[in-house]
């Protein structure tokens, strides 16, 4: 009988902002050194409604944020990354499925900012929930850079 010991693994937040791309990137090449399977995470939740309910039946919102997540690890990684890509689309808030894609990985790499209202703050909120609440170690990229925020 023969026990097969997984690689480690590393997960990334993608949103399609630069600063997740950036993430993915500086993520993709820490793979590649340690040997390591990637795991993108996109997380999609139904738009907010305020007031009159609105009719999405015939919107495939997992369907967008999965086509978005292919396309943004195929054009920050390209066709054939060099690492093993095991990409997840899950629906919730952000912080929490991030947190949650976290446990049992050996680390979690998300860009200091992504879509959210606080584009200007070092780190946004998505970035500063993962680095408090996460059980594993958080590396948070700058967009534009592909070098980890130092605090």
């Amino acid at each position: 009988m023969s026990s097969q010991i997984s690689p480690p693994l590393i997960v990334v937040g993608v949103d399609g902002s630069e600063a997740s791309r950036a993430a993915l990137r500086w993520a993709a090449r820490q793979a590649e050194l340690t040997g390591a399977k990637l795991r993108p995470v996109q997380a999609w939740r139904l738009p907010a409604t305020y007031g009159m309910p609105v009719d999405y039946s015939d919107a495939d919102f997992e369907k967008q944020a999965r086509e978005s997540l292919r396309r943004t690890v195929e054009e920050t990684l390209g066709e054939h990354p060099g690492v093993p890509v095991d990409s997840q689309v899950v629906e919730g808030h952000p912080a929490a499925v991030l947190t949650e894609a976290a446990k049992g990985a050996e680390l979690l790499v998300v860009g200091s900012h992504g879509h959210g209202a606080f584009t200007g703050m070092l780190l946004g909120s998505v970035s500063h929930h993962c680095v408090h609440h996460a059980t594993c170690p958080v590396l948070v990229v700058r967009a534009g850079t592909d070098r980890p925020v130092s605090t």
